[in-house]
Parts: structure tokens; sequence; C-alpha cells
């Protein structure tokens, strides 16, 4: 059968049957995504397109996208991270020290614009800060040295609570906890309420350290901080301990005749 004739069978433009694609023809759109994409390497295909079209170019979006996609320039979209479902038992009043402890994060930045991160270590029984670890980065790794630092002289706890951070989440965070016996206590994500006690303690920290100087580098934010630190301690009434120090009402309630402070 001639190519007419099966033309008109299947009922197909004998122009459709015998066009060649020219691969010089979507030479200026390649062009004109490649500059685009370059100058801006973080935009998708809708403001590509819009810079294209403003630039005085007829080709319609069907096209540029087809093209865009063959050049391979489609952004990924970044997976959410599932994580399991929390319950957290109700927030409570521990019975004893190291029973649990509650851990936040914090970050403020330096007079020069560099930010740097606070980790926040609270016994939940008498409201002790156990450690404010202060540094530009604060990972998964240097977080557990801190925490054995800080059981070295106070033991280590039954539970820790702590919110969804990519930290607290790690897998060397649970293998070390694994190892220790100890209890990882996630709130829900965004119900920061569920670590009221720890919250609290942020908030004093914020409006009586990082808002209230002006930092030069970070070993004045560690002086400072140590020297709060002792004070909120060892001198600093609490309404919640019948106004006494922690210190002070660890030493009553526990019956600890030593400061039980490093």
């Amino acid at each position: 059968m001639s190519s007419r004739a099966s033309c008109r069978v299947l009922n197909l433009s004998r122009s459709v049957y015998f066009y060649k694609p020219d691969g010089k023809r979507d030479l200026p759109v390649i062009e004109a995504i490649g500059r685009f994409a370059e100058k801006y390497p973080r935009y998708g295909f809708p403001k590509i397109f819009q810079k294209i079209r403003k630039s005085g170019n007829p080709w319609n979006h069907k096209r540029v996208h087809r093209i865009y996609c063959q050049l391979g320039l489609n952004l990924k979209r970044k997976g959410k991270q599932r994580l399991p479902s929390r319950n957290p038992m109700p927030l409570s009043i521990p019975g004893q020290m190291n029973q649990s402890w509650s851990v936040d994060f914090m970050s403020d930045s330096l007079v020069d614009g560099r930010t740097f991160r606070t980790f926040n270590v609270l016994d939940d029984f008498n409201r002790q800060a156990l450690g404010i670890e202060v540094d530009t980065n604060l990972p998964a790794a240097r977080i557990i040295r801190v925490l054995d630092q800080i059981a070295s002289w106070r033991g280590y706890p039954k539970q820790i609570r702590m919110d969804n951070g990519p930290e607290f989440i790690s897998l060397a965070m649970a293998e070390w906890t694994e190892s220790h016996r100890i209890h990882l206590e996630f709130i829900k994500p965004g119900k920061p309420t569920q670590n009221s006690f720890v919250e609290r303690f942020n908030r004093t920290f914020r409006e009586e350290i990082l808002n209230y100087y002006i930092f030069k580098d970070l070993k004045e934010v560690r002086e400072l901080t140590e020297d709060w630190l002792r004070e909120y301690n060892t001198e600093r009434p609490h309404e919640s301990l019948q106004n006494r120090t922690p210190i002070e009402y660890l030493q009553q309630t526990a019956g600890i005749s030593n400061n039980p402070w490093p």
C-alpha cells in the first residue's frame, strides 16, 4: 500500500507522516533555559518560564517544559521525614534526682553576625541546670560527650525528655541510650509545652544572658554562661521549690550533705 493510501486509511495527515524534527529548532529554547537556570539555580520551572516570557520569547509553556525536563533541570523535592507517633507520659515532677532530665537547644548570634547554639541540660527533680554547652556546631557526637561528662559526676538518668531534633533522633544517640539503659521520652512535634521544665529554664537564660549581653566571641559567651549557671543553681530562689535554690532543695529533700555540684 502506498503512503498516500495508508495515511488515508489511518486518517493521518501526510505532512505529519513525513515530518522530521529538526534538532536545531530547540537550540534557542535550550540556551534560554540554560542561561536563566545558571543565573537562578534555585528557581523552579514556573519562575524560569516567566523569566523567558518576560525576555520577549513567544514559546508556550508546554514546549519549554518539555525541553526543561529533557535537560534534567527539575528540582528534586526533599521528602519529609516521617517520625513515629509520639505519646509521651504526662509531665510530672520526679521523686528523686536523675529520674528524668530535660534537654533542649537554643540559638543566638555574636556581634559579627555568626550564629552559635547552646545545649541545655536540666534535672526535672530540683530544676538544677546540669550544663550548658556553647558552640557554633553541636552534632550528636558532641551531645553524647557532654552527657557523659555530666554523668561522670552526677550519674546517668533513667530517662531524658527531648524534642525531635536531628541530633536526638540520630542512630548514635539511640545506641548511646541503649548502652546506658536510658529511656528517651520524645515530645510530640510542635508541642514544646510537653517539655515545660527546660522551656521555662530557656526563658530565664534568654532574658538574663542571651538577650542581656552583646557577645564579642564564644569565649565571652562561655564565661558569662558559666558564672550565671553557678548563680542559678546556688543563689537564685525558685518559687516552685518553695523559694529554695536547686542545690538547697536537693540537699534538704535527698539528704545530701555535701555540695552536689562540680
